[in-house]
């Protein structure tokens, strides 16, 4: 097939890892059975403008005292209020250098502050904060062991995170601050069991008002990725009505958005996106997630706009490869093609933050660069934190490199809730059908593309059609059961 030519030089870093390209027939990856993992349809709450914002408790005192609460409890803060509890910590931190918790701060907010812009530059800053309260304070300093798990899992270094995370717990396991990040370092690493596990234990602890709308956003993720759509909607909704800051209250609308959106809900995933983006000008997830749908809606133009007003402000790699893939599904290659060449650029620098980018490259040179090396850097993603995400993109990788046997098995992992693939996914089932229809497994492979259609329509700008096109080729048949045998 044409799509599986290799295309030498594309490499988004430039050290790729030591090919084995010809020798890929003399092994096979040992796949690790995985556990079944699990943001879907609930009356949604009014949105912010047809109400007033509904505050848990007294306003704090000024922006760094609310972005210091937002740190602290791991929840979203307004980036002007970072940007001052940045300038004050480090005030302090100069003056009382043994401050072991103005340190722990500061990292924390350099962690939110790279998250929020886009920027890993800041991830190194962190780590030296960090570190240095651990160093003032000892190991069992809880509120730098926190900062570094955050740390890590913005990092996508889901082993980090988990170690981080479980040093946090021990001298205090009835702190619910430790608990979100174990459970995504859990997701991270393919443990779906253990991440359920630990949200039950968090769902468990009595927590006080301001904390409440996090661990129930934290708990819609985990519903989410167990298939639980209505669940899902349902926490995050109820989040969204208890947030106590705009800059809160945008993130899970937001939520909410991509909730919408991956169930095909158009009117209702704009409807959100442009409710966060209203709260919060510059929640680039909420203006990214605004293009990503309008492009759905048939506006490119708008949804063009969306997507560089996102970039504008926070320059993420994620949104510079779907405006680059918006593009290129309009015919506009030469635009397509600069817009990979910043994201090649973005990836370098978000690497030399300790940002592993693994999954992201792979993603990328799988569709418009050179399969095997995706497949080589997929590889050893999984090795070393192999959840559904991955195993998706590595089947995918090894569909497009040719090697579709292979490439059912990760395929599988990440659409069979036996092997942990809870998520409903109109990509993942996109995948996996046009995987079985190269293997001439014509049935599945019509019923897999059928679901992805119908999870989600608009999956995306370019593998929607490739879609249509595959169940035209197959024959459309409807996936209807079979008519009762007459006696």
């Amino acid at each position: 097939m044409d799509n599986r030519l290799s295309v030498p030089g594309t490499s988004l870093i430039a050290e790729p890892p030591t090919p084995r390209r010809r020798l890929r027939w003399l092994r096979r990856v040992l796949v690790a059975a995985l556990v079944g993992g699990a943001v879907a349809g609930a009356v949604l709450l009014p949105l912010p403008q047809e109400r007033q914002h509904r505050a848990a408790g007294p306003p704090a005192a000024g922006p760094q005292a609310q972005a210091l609460t937002a740190v602290t409890f791991g929840v979203p803060a307004a980036l002007p209020q970072l940007t001052a509890l940045i300038g004050q910590q480090e005030q302090r931190v100069r003056a009382q250098p043994r401050d072991a918790r103005a340190w722990a701060v500061l990292g924390s907010a350099y962690v939110e502050r790279g998250l929020r812009t886009a920027d890993p530059a800041n991830y190194p800053k962190a780590e030296q904060a960090l570190q240095t309260s651990l160093q003032v304070r000892g190991a069992r300093n809880t509120e730098a062991l926190d900062g570094l798990a955050a740390l890590a899992l913005a990092r996508r270094d889901f082993p980090a995170a988990k170690r981080y995370a479980e040093q946090a717990l021990k001298p205090a396991p009835k702190r619910w601050t430790a608990y979100p990040p174990l459970i995504d370092a859990y997701n991270g690493l393919g443990d779906y069991k253990a991440a359920r596990e630990t949200l039950d234990k968090l769902l468990g602890l009595r927590t006080g008002s301001a904390e409440r709308p996090a661990v129930m956003a934290r708990a819609s993720a985990v519903y989410r990725d167990r298939g639980w759509r209505e669940d899902a909607v349902a926490q995050l909704t109820d989040a969204a009505a208890a947030a106590r800051t705009p800059a809160e209250q945008a993130a899970y609308l937001t939520g909410l958005g991509q909730l919408a959106w991956e169930r095909g809900d158009l009117p209702d995933a704009l409807r959100h996106f442009e409710a966060a983006a209203r709260l919060e000008p510059g929640q680039r997830a909420a203006l990214a997630g605004r293009g990503r749908t309008l492009a759905a809606l048939g506006r490119p133009a708008e949804a063009v706009a969306a997507y560089q007003a996102a970039l504008a402000r926070q320059p993420s790699p994620q949104d510079t490869l779907e405006l680059g893939e918006l593009y290129e599904s309009l015919g506009q290659s030469e635009s397509a093609a600069a817009q990979y060449e910043q994201l090649k650029e973005r990836v370098r620098q978000a690497v030399a933050g300790g940002v592993d980018e693994g999954l992201l490259i792979g993603q990328y040179e799988a569709d418009h660069g050179d399969p095997w090396d995706a497949v080589e850097r997929l590889e050893a993603e999984w090795q070393r934190q192999p959840g559904i995400e991955v195993a998706d993109a590595l089947g995918w990788a090894l569909h497009r490199a040719g090697d579709d046997e292979e490439a059912l098995t990760y395929a599988s992992i990440a659409t069979d809730k036996a092997k942990g693939g809870g998520v409903r996914s109109a990509l993942y089932a996109f995948h996996r059908g046009m995987i079985e229809r190269e293997l001439e497994l014509y049935a599945p492979a019509r019923r897999h593309l059928q679901e992805a259609l119908r999870i989600n329509p608009h999956f995306s700008p370019l593998g929607v059609p490739e879609a249509r096109r595959a169940l035209a080729e197959l024959g459309d048949v409807p996936d209807e059961p079979l008519p009762a045998e007459t006696p």
